[in-house]
């Protein structure tokens, strides 16, 4: 077999798992109550630098390896059913920030009731009371609200891009990146908790993490 031929197939092979472990995933996450109907969307970026991602519409639960969306890093739809029209947001990040090779956008619950609140700190949603959520992303910004599908929210993740690991839309979710999907769906899976934990403490005096403390975790 020709060097041409195995690379070919390495790749083949490596974007049959990167489909199957999309398709598992987004089973969890539907299964767990993450996510539900057909909001949220998945993407991770394939060895050719093309854009794998969920479907508009799609069911997280009900994901067809075969039918998933390929895109590329411009935008243009290349294979799979009609991409979401939120990968437009996914690409902004793409495209600023090197280190990020896949993307989980959920409605779960209480990242979700986080966003809608009034008056959050937009440098940092969740000011740190376990050390787990500054170990795995450190601050999340919130995105001002816009419709979705408005290209100023990929305007905004743009800016933001390079220096954060997770975000939070203003009214609509989080958005949470990782060096692999399955790094993307622990982040998310950690911030959930700890928006989770935000609503059960309530209004009872919390100690948060000093700054020297969160300086010993990054």
């Amino acid at each position: 077999m020709s060097e041409q031929h195995h690379n070919t197939d390495a790749a083949l092979s490596n974007e049959q798992r990167a489909r199957a472990e999309m398709v598992k995933l987004g089973a969890s996450f539907f299964q767990r109550g993450y996510a539900t109907g057909s909001a949220g969307n998945l993407s991770l970026l394939l060895d050719d630098g093309t854009l794998l991602a969920t479907p508009t519409g799609s069911c997280l639960g009900e994901l067809d390896a075969e039918r998933l969306s390929k895109v590329s890093l411009n935008g243009e739809w290349i294979s799979g059913d009609k991409p979401s029209k939120e990968v437009s947001f996914h690409l902004s990040i793409y495209r600023n920030d090197p280190e990020c090779k896949a993307i989980v956008h959920l409605h779960s619950t209480y990242l979700t009731a986080l966003s809608c609140l009034e008056g959050l700190d937009t440098q940092d949603a969740i000011k740190p009371f376990t050390p787990y959520v500054v170990m795995r992303v450190g601050k999340v910004p919130v995105v001002p609200y816009y419709r979705p599908g408005d290209a100023r929210l990929g305007e905004d993740l743009a800016k933001l891009a390079s220096r954060y690991k997770a975000f939070l839309l203003a009214n609509h979710g989080p958005v949470v990146t990782g060096k692999d999907l399955r790094a993307a769906a622990d982040n998310m899976e950690e911030l959930e908790e700890t928006a989770k934990l935000i609503f059960i403490l309530g209004e009872r005096k919390i100690r948060y993490l000093t700054a020297d403390e969160i300086a010993e975790l990054s």
